[in-house]
């Protein structure tokens, strides 16, 4: 058996190879990529034989995503995700200061998979469709995250200087394309007063909007109530400012919208689609997300306990003397 420690960065991997007694028989940093991963099979090869079974290779690394772990797969090397927490503990044993260093970590990671493989858990066998629909349901969740945060930045723009914008356009929701383009249009209290009802309808209606003509004389009568003010200079600063942001909600709304058709696309595709549909409460985005987070690979759990274990539903057992 060769057990593999690989401490990775952006451009670089610090490994650490060693035998079944512990013994370092190489150490090395190997660039990124097509290179380092040829670099990689030719310590295994030294210090294991031109003949080794790929199955005795076992690697640790802290990811289990990228070009570099699927290669590592696709060789038949056993690899293993090592939480950071984890790496962390064990490298207590080692020195309580707190030093750390590229090639202590792949050391670590390199004697975890020898002395606790038993521990660790290997990476997941899952589809390739079902890693598609991770990527994309990962990437639509990131992006309804951070529209989230550019809509708190907006609202505490407003709430300083035009705080009658979040009740006028509230029946619309602040984060809707067509109150955000009426807020570009008029983003100081004294240019939102003066849009008529046709400007607004105008807004509505590229949006679909049913009972335009109610909602947009609502939300001038909004938008004319009296406020206090603040100086034209910092108004319009304060205007400029709200613009940018509701310019990224706009571009954020497009994206998240084009990549929502995408996890439909990919989870439809998946052939247990429909056992996730046929769970209640589970439509197309959350069928996907959950399984993204869960995998394909029929192997990955060994129960449903470990499977509650990994989504975090299963009570922990704290337990110290008279303690439980």
């Amino acid at each position: 058996m060769l057990f593999i420690g690989d401490d990775w960065a952006e451009d670089h991997h610090d490994v650490e190879v060693q035998d079944a007694a512990g013994r370092r028989l190489a150490v090395a940093r190997l660039p990124e990529g097509v290179e380092g991963i040829a670099k990689l099979h030719a310590l295994v090869a030294r210090h294991g034989g031109e003949d080794v079974d790929p199955a005795r290779v076992a690697v640790g690394i802290e990811t289990d995503r990228g070009p570099w772990v699927q290669a590592l797969i696709a060789s038949g090397y056993r690899v293993y995700v090592v939480n950071p927490k984890q790496a962390a503990r064990f490298k207590e044993r080692y020195a309580t200061s707190g030093a750390k260093s590229d090639k202590g970590d792949a050391h670590a990671l390199a004697d975890m998979v020898r002395i606790d493989g038993a521990q660790l858990r290997p990476v997941a066998g899952d589809s390739e469709q079902a890693q598609a629909v991770r990527v994309v349901a990962r990437a639509h969740q990131t992006l309804i995250w951070e529209r989230t945060r550019t809509f708190q930045r907006l609202r505490s723009t407003l709430r300083e200087y035009f705080p009658g914008a979040l009740s006028a356009y509230a029946d619309l929701e602040l984060t809707s394309t067509d109150a955000l383009e009426l807020l570009i249009k008029a983003p100081t209290p004294e240019q939102a007063a003066r849009l008529t009802t046709a400007q607004i309808v105008t807004v509505l209606a590229r949006q679909r909007r049913h009972h335009r003509d109610r909602k947009a004389a609502s939300i001038q009568a909004g938008l004319r109530e009296p406020q206090l003010g603040l100086p034209a200079p910092v108004t319009a600063a304060y205007g400029a400012a709200a613009t940018a942001h509701a310019r990224i909600l706009i571009a954020l709304n497009e994206q998240i919208d084009a990549l929502e058709t995408e996890v439909s696309a990919h989870f439809g595709a998946h052939p247990d689609a429909e056992i996730y549909r046929s769970m209640p409460g589970i439509g197309e985005i959350t069928g996907a997300r959950v399984l993204a987070e869960f995998g394909d690979d029929p192997t990955r759990y060994t129960s449903a306990k470990s499977r509650k274990n990994y989504a975090g539903t299963s009570p922990i057992t704290r337990a110290s003397g008279k303690v439980h």
